[in-house]
């Protein structure tokens, strides 16, 4: 008797799991589009043009998403964040992946609810002045007043840089990142400091961004990538392997032109991923082809990364640390096997 109620309990709990564990998957295919959380406007990761399109390397994660759940055509519904609101709007289910150029630190991932599932920029925290300041390293900005946003690390990280190398400054901060830029460029503050990837892009929107420089230290480690509520394995696993789809592809010689062809590839890999042998997605409910639906449609790694934030762009960032594993960076995806 006590053995049959033990295995009742056990059965019941893993219905229990099961069905948590579908939640968002149910909830997205429910609702017919994904919800992504982004930056209110951020050039090279996430930002809209003036009839609402957004573009981005943080856009294409979530488009990433959004086909490989969906197919063709899978739809995504952008949702502009704060820095100071986004985990909470994750947390309450106002979104379903939160994809905005976000930190991924201890604290974050333990204490918050949420869940890193993967890195799509490595990134590090630096500093812009105006050229006519004179400095030409951040060890030179003893008093400084510093603008920067509320609810990010950069600002324990100016707080540990400036009394690590014992200098005093000012702290300058708003909510939204415009403010900032608004802010440093009307010259309320000497500094303006984030991540690099993001004073680039933030670059762009000043006045003259001829006038102004970037310094050359790297404060800190600044991994960026999606994140999920905790406790949803199933849907973490479907962003995590929608990223590592992008970057595989990259490393594999697959993108959005050659696809068709690589079907026929003798490459055991690029045969699983494709779905020409086994049922990798199956495995986290998604159809058979949902690699290839993001390749087709969404492209590879490289190409994003050229098309919104490369040597090419306005924010002209090299590959750097974001070049593959074999080509001098550490951008890196466990295989399909």
């Amino acid at each position: 008797m006590k053995f049959t109620k033990a295995i009742v309990a056990a059965a019941a709990l893993s219905f229990i799991g099961v069905t948590a564990q579908a939640q968002t998957l149910e909830a997205v295919k429910s609702r017919g589009h994904v919800l992504c959380g982004v930056s209110q406007g951020l050039p090279g990761f996430s930002n809209p043009d003036d009839k609402g399109n957004w573009t981005g390397i943080d856009v294409d994660v979530c488009r990433a998403v959004g086909v490989a759940i969906f197919g063709k055509g899978g739809k995504v519904k952008f949702v502009p964040l704060s820095a100071k609101e986004r985990f909470t709007a994750l947390q309450s289910g106002e979104i379903d992946v939160l994809s905005r150029n976000t930190t991924w630190t201890f604290s974050r991932d333990n204490s918050l609810g949420l869940e890193f599932v993967g890195v799509n920029y490595y990134d590090g925290q630096g500093f812009m002045v105006r050229k006519d300041l004179g400095v030409k390293s951040a060890k030179e900005l003893d008093g400084a007043a510093v603008c920067t946003n509320t609810g990010t690390t950069t600002e324990l990280n100016v707080a540990d840089y400036f009394r690590g190398n014992k200098m005093e400054y000012k702290v300058v901060a708003f909510e939204k990142a415009d403010e900032v830029v608004a802010a440093y460029d009307s010259g309320r503050c000497d500094v303006y400091t984030t991540d690099r990837s993001g004073l680039a892009a933030q670059r762009t929107k000043l006045k003259n961004p001829d006038d102004h420089m970037v310094l050359p230290e790297i404060i800190s480690k600044e991994p960026l990538g999606p994140a999920v509520r905790h406790g949803d394995s199933q849907w973490g696993d479907i962003v995590r392997w929608s990223l590592n789809t992008m970057i595989i592809a990259e490393e594999l010689g697959v993108h959005s032109g050659n696809v068709d062809e690589m079907k026929t590839s003798s490459n055991p890999e690029i045969k699983r991923m494709l779905g020409m042998e086994a049922n990798f997605g199956e495995q986290i409910g998604l159809g058979q082809d949902f690699a290839y639906n993001i390749i087709k449609n969404v492209g590879n790694y490289a190409q994003s990364y050229n098309a919104h934030v490369g040597p090419n762009t306005p924010l002209k960032l090299d590959r750097g640390l974001n070049a593959l594993w074999n080509n001098g960076g550490i951008l890196y995806a466990p295989p399909f096997r």
